[in-house]
């Protein structure tokens, strides 16, 4: 017994206070449960619930300073130590009637646990970390999989909030544990990695992996890193050979890139264009018109390479240029001659679509402008072999997890890599269906969905937002501000994940699951808490998750053979 119903506070069916019995200690995050009476037919009801609120307080104190004389004691008095209650569930579920005072309040531990936060009713849990009380926490993969819900959404500061461990440890999660099923070994992940070059070591086990193995072994996971890893980073810029653009490892990475040819046909030319190009006047009507141009001359060019067998990834085209007319487009600035030659030299109605030489000026400035940044991502001057292996298709990959490497692209160059990867994978699974099931984590998502303003990228995560659950296409997204991102991607997501936040971002209302209690604790938690939000419990979970046993920077990596030897100890000793 840990203490009573409380007689001075009301209490309900979805609420009460606990008045903790002398020598008794009730925390925060504690679980507890309650055997109750119907007082009609004596029927037993069972009353589960989460502490969210702890108090101590004198009884018999009127002033300030009556604490010193207490201390002293010079004034008779009572400590008074309360604790409200969350109710999460209550068995059966129909009888909602409140515990009466004076009724004995328990901890609940193990099955009792699991049942007061549905963890047992769970068709497919996942290990989702450790609570305060060092009980094992679990997340219902069907409402992350498109089955239930989907779609994982994560916040909190940068640094502090430990967003893309906690997608890496989420992923660990699904791919060790029994909710993939038979589907497990066609399920895919998409990381895109934006800091660093940390997320190309994950493939190699963590030299600290034997002081958290027994963590592992505690939440049911194996203390392993990520197997079948594939890694696409893109090509160094400048040179005319194709090398990745890593410093810190370049064995068993493939570079990836894209053919002037496949972002004409396939239409990627307006991710070409940032949020506010599209909001200037009657530019996007004329990049709408350029891109459909474009579209035509690329499918003419594969029915010409059909027809004579000379397959190219550039596009042929009539003569075009004054001092040294060209009839091939090899090369992104290719690309922009040809284009300036037929919205401004030539002024040809069919490309210009009767808009203003001032429109059709701004857009070739664009072009210009981001040439140096993607002028190394497309290419027409190499062999179609070449482009289809340098071709980053998850769907195609022979790996489970594929980690494509932005990190080193500008802010535009980044946005067309992300917006292209993922127009092809919905394109794909709009004509293939659901299985597999693709699952994308995407870290500074305000930078692609932001809530303002509009743009190629903005709609396709809303689209994947709202329809990638019947496609497969899971999306795991991560922000410092969820206000900053558009209100229909956070929404979608059935999990809510939120770590240390600021002040005034946690009084947005993007975060009103979370408990009064709760927006007070974001402010400061530490690294590597979170609480977590879930359909099926009706109250946000605190919970720890551990240090990876994979590594997530190169100096990670276990190396010595007394790394290794002391790792093999471990799991022998853990069985």
């Amino acid at each position: 017994m840990i203490g009573y119903i409380l007689g001075t506070q009301p209490a309900t069916p979805l609420e009460f206070w606990v008045a903790v019995e002398s020598g008794q200690t009730l925390r925060l995050d504690d679980v507890v449960k309650v055997v109750a009476q119907r007082p009609d037919t004596a029927a037993r009801v069972e009353f589960y619930g989460i502490v969210d609120r702890v108090q101590t307080q004198y009884e018999g104190a009127q002033f300030d300073s009556d604490t010193f004389l207490a201390q002293q004691g010079q004034l008779p008095i009572n400590t008074s130590y309360t604790a409200h209650v969350r109710v999460t569930r209550i068995e059966p579920e129909e009888e909602l009637l409140p515990p009466f005072p004076g009724t004995v309040v328990e901890l609940a531990l193990g099955q009792e646990l699991k049942q007061a936060l549905y963890f047992d009713s769970m068709d497919k849990p996942i290990s989702a970390g450790l609570m305060t009380n060092g009980s094992p926490a679990a997340v219902n993969f069907s409402f992350i999989n498109g089955e239930k819900g989907a779609h994982v959404n994560i916040s909190g500061l940068s640094g502090v909030a430990t967003k893309t461990s906690y997608m890496l440890f989420l992923l660990h999660s699904i791919f060790n544990s029994t909710a993939l099923g038979t589907a497990k070994a066609n399920t895919k992940a998409l990381i895109f990695n934006v800091k660093g070059e940390d997320l190309f070591f994950i493939d190699q086990l963590n030299k600290k992996a034997a002081d958290v193995a027994p963590i592992y072994e505690k939440i049911n996971l194996p203390a392993i890193p990520f197997q079948n890893v594939s890694f696409r980073a893109t090509p160094k810029p400048g040179v005319p050979q194709i090398e990745v653009n890593l410093d810190q490892r370049s064995e068993g990475v493939t570079p990836y890139l894209w053919s002037i040819r496949e972002v004409c046909r396939d239409r990627l030319f307006s991710f070409l264009f940032t949020g506010e190009d599209l909001e200037r006047g009657n530019l996007p009507y004329l990049i709408a018109n350029v891109e459909e141009r474009l579209a035509q001359l690329a499918t003419d060019n594969d029915a010409r390479d059909k027809r004579l067998g000379e397959p190219l990834s550039g596009l042929e085209v009539e003569p075009y240029g004054e001092d040294h007319p060209k009839t091939s487009i090899e090369s992104f600035s290719d690309l922009i001659r040809f284009l300036e030659h037929q919205l401004i030299t030539e002024e040809d109605q069919r490309w210009l679509s009767k808009n203003a030489p001032a429109t059709a000026n701004a857009l070739i400035r664009r072009l210009f402008g981001i040439r140096a940044e993607v002028e190394h991502l497309i290419r027409g001057d190499l062999a179609p072999d070449e482009i289809a292996r340098f071709r980053l298709d998850p769907l195609s990959e022979p790996a489970q997890v594929i980690v494509a490497d932005i990190h080193r692209l500008g802010e535009r160059a980044q946005k067309f890599v992300v917006g292209t990867i993922l127009q092809r994978l919905f394109t794909q699974k709009e004509r293939q269906g659901r299985e597999p099931i693709v699952m994308v984590t995407l870290d500074e998502l305000n930078k692609y969905a932001p809530r303002e303003g509009r743009s190629p990228i903005k709609s396709l995560l809303t689209d994947i937002a709202e329809r990638g659950r019947s496609l497969g296409i899971i999306l795991i997204g991560a922000q410092q501000t969820a206000s900053e991102v558009e209100r229909r991607v956070v929404g979608q997501a059935a999990v809510r994940v939120v770590g240390r936040l600021d002040s005034a971002e946690a009084t947005r209302p993007e975060y009103n699951f979370l408990t009064a209690s709760a927006k007070e604790r974001v402010l400061f938690l530490k690294s590597g808490s979170l609480f977590i939000q879930q359909p099926e419990v009706p109250a946000p979970i605190l919970i720890r998750f551990p240090f990876p046993a994979y590594a997530t920077r190169k100096e990670e990596v276990q190396k010595t053979a007394a790394d290794q030897a002391r790792f093999q100890k471990t799991m022998k000793r853990l069985g």
